[in-house]
């Protein structure tokens, strides 16, 4: 069976209209070492949370803590006057909904 000219054509049209479709779905989903968009909405809401929830706290608000979120995975650092300071840090953001496991890098200011 002879390729004629119109299904060159067409073949060339599927193929044009396949790769951006492939491409931006490619774009959305998520790798080992990276987040899809949804995956860092929802991580930027889970960050804002833990930050609001360690602000509420009387012990903690004026604290310099970082708070970074990955995965759902909430990082923890900076620095507290205490280790009662970092054992109520972790506390607070174990408590936010949402979080699935702290890592805690708090370091107790040297005196």
């Amino acid at each position: 069976m002879p390729i004629t000219k119109a299904a060159l054509t067409r073949l060339a049209l599927a193929l044009s209209c396949a790769v951006p479709v492939v491409a931006i779905t490619a774009g959305c989903s998520s790798t080992p070492s990276h987040e899809s968009a949804g995956e860092y909405t929802s991580d930027s809401a889970l960050t804002a949370k833990v930050k609001a929830a360690l602000l509420e706290d009387p012990g903690l608000k004026s604290l310099a803590v970082s708070v970074t979120t990955y995965r759902s995975e909430v990082l923890l650092s900076g620095f507290v006057n205490s280790p009662e300071q970092i054992q109520k840090a972790v506390s607070v953001a174990r408590g936010v909904g949402g979080v699935q496991s702290v890592k805690n890098e708090l370091q107790v200011k040297p005196q």
